[in-house]
């Protein structure tokens, strides 16, 4: 087994400088799913709405992982909710900054 030396492991706010790295880290993760990625808008639209719960890992620099979340006011779904019940299309119009639950919508 080869073992790489790692320098640096950083974790960092997602910005939309890192947009094509996360894609293709995305890419890389998810071979067999087609379009697995998200569209730029919807990082973006992340990044506007709750920019502290987009966080990205990098080791040497270069991103291994990241974690996407929104608030959600959890009393307005049920616990028969569904992933698109909360993202909505990728509008995150159930974002709610007063929101009760930290909802994870991707971790790579």
């Amino acid at each position: 087994m080869l073992h790489k030396s790692i320098d640096n492991i950083e974790l960092s706010y997602l910005t939309i400088e890192d947009y094509q790295e996360l894609k293709e880290a995305t890419e890389a993760s998810y071979l067999r799913m087609q379009d697995s990625y998200w569209p730029k808008t919807a990082i973006q639209k992340l990044i506007d709405i709750f920019p502290d719960g987009q966080v990205v890992i990098k080791i040497d620099g270069v991103i291994a992982g990241c974690a996407l979340s929104i608030v959600v006011d959890y009393s307005q779904f049920d616990d028969n909710h569904t992933y698109a019940d909360i993202i909505t299309k990728s509008s995150f119009k159930n974002h709610n900054n007063d929101g009760d639950v930290l909802y994870g919508i991707e971790v790579l």
